[in-house]
């Protein structure tokens, strides 16, 4: 949800990514079947064991590349996010304004099956526990996003297009929940108007 998050340096890879083609291969072939089963099931239903069996596999053989099932979903997630980065043009993204990059976003998001649970899921798992690895995860991740979007409002801010005065860090904060909870209303009633409700900031915004 929210933008694009640009990669990191910093990032690590979640669980182990196999150390020769084969292994690589592998992987992606777990991550599309683990996403089926997702979709087909739900989080509750997308254990180690079951996608072991979806894969036919040992659940000894899966946890060479996954530790745990939050490990598995959380690679899942980032296995989803690249993918539905490239449906969106880096270039054309990256002269967007905050509120129009949030559009976008969120549009693409809606449309890959299961993406917005799988999200809901792992934000809500993060919750539970002071130290995870998703909790870290979604830390880092949030902490980039609200960045990415606060330098978006600051050069609009430069240019005329959005009200100076406007503290851009805390806007970019707002403009994230916003959309994450548009987001989490269009989950249980697909009749919200996600795109129309965002678009409103560009009106609120303007001097």
């Amino acid at each position: 949800m929210a933008p694009r998050s640009e990669t990191s340096d910093d990032d690590a890879p979640i669980g182990r990514r196999g150390s020769y083609s084969k292994g690589v291969a592998r992987r992606q072939e777990i991550l599309d079947r683990a996403a089926e089963v997702f979709r087909e099931r739900g989080p509750e239903g997308t254990s180690l064991r079951r996608v072991a069996e979806e894969i036919g596999v040992s659940h000894g053989a899966l946890l060479h590349y996954f530790s745990s099932r939050e490990q598995l979903l959380l690679a899942l997630y980032e296995h989803t996010e690249m993918h539905r980065n490239e449906l969106r043009d880096s270039e054309e993204s990256s002269g967007r304004g905050a509120v129009e990059n949030l559009v976008d976003a969120a549009s693409v998001n809606v449309t890959l099956p299961g993406y917005v649970q799988l999200y809901s899921t792992l934000v809500a798992n993060a919750l539970e526990e002071e130290r995870t690895e998703t909790r870290d995860y979604f830390v880092r991740r949030f902490e980039r996003v609200r960045e990415q979007t606060a330098e978006r409002l600051r050069r609009q801010q430069e240019a005329g297009e959005v009200r100076r005065g406007l503290d851009a860090d805390k806007l970019a904060a707002l403009l994230v929940a916003a959309s994450d909870g548009l987001q989490t209303q269009w989950l249980l009633e697909e009749t919200v108007d996600l795109e129309g409700s965002l678009e409103l900031f560009e009106e609120l915004l303007r001097p």
